[in-house]
């Protein structure tokens, strides 16, 4: 079960991560907190002034790992290799995987093992202290910024596949038609009603 009581599968539901309280990145966590709340989206996502941009990619790419963790952990009683065998965001889009190192050749796997080896491979790499330092004054590595791209290009095709093949799973109805107006566009490309 996970954290809802709707997760089959414990190794994809995994816990929020979050920097270790007082380092420059739990400071970083509480400036964005401060800038979403004040409902300017251009303030939350602008570095701030004297920050350091590595740090600020990091505690925004731990950030999106654990909203896809989350919204895809609501769904995971509906996404399974049965309903999903492969992991497609539409007709167009296939993603197989591969990680480099154990799985050079990328793979064709169902979608909940994709996002399975995902999850596994980006906590990985959030956990590895020479790509994402927690002491300060650590130097990041020279390839960070690319080390970030593949990661959230790589969440990105979960967001990709829920939107595609289960948004009505998530909509709920609890949002008024009335409401939806402004992406109607956007939400019929992606799931004609």
């Amino acid at each position: 079960m996970s954290l809802f009581g709707l997760g089959r599968n414990q190794r994809t539901f995994r816990p929020k991560k979050s920097a270790p309280s007082g380092s420059k990145g739990a400071q970083l966590r509480q400036l964005i907190d401060a800038t979403l709340g004040s409902g300017n989206l251009r303030e939350a996502v602008r570095l701030p002034p004297g920050e350091d941009l590595n740090e600020w990619l990091a505690v925004n790419t731990v950030d999106f790992f654990n909203q896809v963790n989350l919204l895809y952990g609501t769904l995971t009683e509906f996404c399974t290799p049965e309903s999903c065998p492969t992991m497609t965001a539409g007709p167009k889009y296939e993603y197989r995987w591969a990680d480099g190192v154990q799985i050079k050749k990328p793979i064709e796997v169902s979608a909940p093992k994709y996002v399975e080896y995902l999850m596994d491979w980006v906590e990985s790499q959030l956990d590895d202290e020479s790509i994402f330092p927690q002491k300060i004054g650590t130097p990041f590595p020279s390839n960070f910024r690319d080390v970030v791209k593949t990661i959230f290009k790589r969440l990105f095709r979960v967001y990709a596949h829920i939107y595609h093949s289960h948004f009505q799973k998530i909509e709920f109805g609890l949002i008024d038609k009335k409401e939806l107006a402004p992406l109607q566009e956007l939400i019929e490309s992606i799931v004609p009603y």
